[in-house]
């Protein structure tokens, strides 16, 4: 035990020091000024089956107050709800940006539905509006009135080819409440955002709900053509744009003064203006949204499933393990150290709570929500192998 509760304190130290700092919530928006001249910008919304949830989110993005030319483009994924006439309807009510509806029809062999409806919005929008910018955003979420400003002032005052924000999640009923903090607790440790941000750093990644993309930028990565077959679509975006620049030999001047290639320059943090309105009720909406694609994060290698169990299992299930075991056997060396790492999780778990308006004594409950994401891993590899790939929203993609 008192191997264990060193191993796991260990692990929190490095978690807290040197894992780019994961656990601070104050990656937000660059500093930004408004540019001379607002660029264009094409607004691609993929829609499937979405009439629940549109009411509080398209009005959102067709009321935005941009100073430039911006158009909506939303793309009906053979919904059966009647999502495209509900948009239409909409737009007639409450105005705004303009809206286009198309419907692409089923996807080719090869693509991911949500990628095929982004890519016949992409093309539409080129030759509607010739947009320099595409703002990437699910039907799900909802935008502050000067949401769109704000992202493009950002991307225009750094240079960004990417500005993507991790969209406030809803959080109110009880599952809500223990699972969604820690999911983007979770993502902000496996893609610490101050390595994303970092210009030449190999750790891409972004959030799919809020992406703003330059068209050169993309044109230069081949999306969505390169990243058709992606389940997880944001971060294979991030990593194609990242790299585009480097392939293409664009250098810049180091510290030392040697010239260095360099990436597509990317930006992800955490939102202010943009939230998400789909709810999860119950824990099974949640279970869904996250085994679907967790096994695929694992790049569906059994070794590394492995090391992700024996790691949640090390950093988040031991440290109260040990702390009760040290106290029921009289070994205060092995419990004050199953109590330190526990304090430490729980105090790096505290701002992403308060981040939600959330209590900090959810901050102890942790361990049981990583056992959940753990089993829901689990899950998503024997669905993996089971033959049934990722499945989402009436469709199943093979597994490779």
């Amino acid at each position: 035990m008192e191997w264990i509760g060193a191993g796991s304190l260990l692990a929190w130290m490095w978690l807290l020091l040197g894992q780019g700092f994961f656990w601070r919530t104050d990656v937000r928006l660059p500093e930004r000024r408004d540019p001379e001249r607002w660029p264009s910008v094409a607004v691609v919304v993929p829609a499937r089956d979405e009439a629940a949830v549109l009411p509080d989110s398209l009005p959102s993005l067709l009321g935005q107050k941009y100073p430039g030319r911006a158009e909506v483009f939303l793309v009906d994924d053979g919904s059966t709800d009647g999502t495209g006439a509900l948009a239409r309807e909409l737009a007639a009510a409450r105005g705004g940006l303009p809206l286009t509806v198309s419907s692409p029809g089923e996807p080719e062999p090869g693509w991911t539905g949500k990628l095929w409806a982004v890519r016949q919005g992409i093309a539409l929008a080129r030759e509607r509006v010739a947009p320099e910018y595409l703002l990437l955003t699910d039907a799900d979420i909802a935008h502050e009135p000067d949401s769109l400003r704000e992202l493009v002032a950002a991307a225009r005052s750094a240079d960004l080819d990417v500005v993507s924000q991790m969209a406030r999640l809803r959080v109110v009923t009880f599952w809500e409440r223990l699972i969604v903090p820690a999911f983007v607790y979770f993502f902000g440790q496996l893609y610490p955002f101050r390595w994303v941000n970092r210009p030449g750093a190999r750790t891409a990644a972004a959030a799919g709900g809020c992406v703003l993309l330059r068209r050169e930028a993309a044109e230069r990565a081949g999306i969505p053509e390169a990243i058709r077959h992606a389940v997880i679509d944001d971060v294979t975006l991030a990593r194609a744009v990242k790299r585009s620049r480097s392939n293409g030999g664009i250098a810049q001047r180091s510290g030392s003064g040697r010239r260095q290639a360099t990436g597509g320059r990317i930006w992800l943090g955490l939102a202010d203006r943009v939230d998400s309105v789909r709810p999860y009720p119950r824990l099974a909406e949640l279970w869904r949204m996250v085994s679907r694609s967790a096994y695929a994060q694992l790049l569906h290698q059994p070794l590394l499933l492995l090391g992700t169990v024996l790691g949640l299992a090390l950093v988040y299930l031991a440290p109260p393990g040990v702390l009760v075991a040290g106290l029921a056997d009289g070994d205060p060396t092995a419990a004050a150290l199953g109590g330190a790492a526990w304090a430490v999780m729980c105090g790096t778990y505290v701002p992403m709570l308060r981040y939600y308006g959330q209590r900090p004594w959810w901050a102890p409950l942790l361990p049981f929500t990583a056992l959940l994401y753990l089993l829901m891993t689990v899950d998503s590899a024997v669905q993996h192998y089971r033959g049934r790939g990722a499945a989402w929203k009436g469709r199943t993609y093979p597994a490779p």
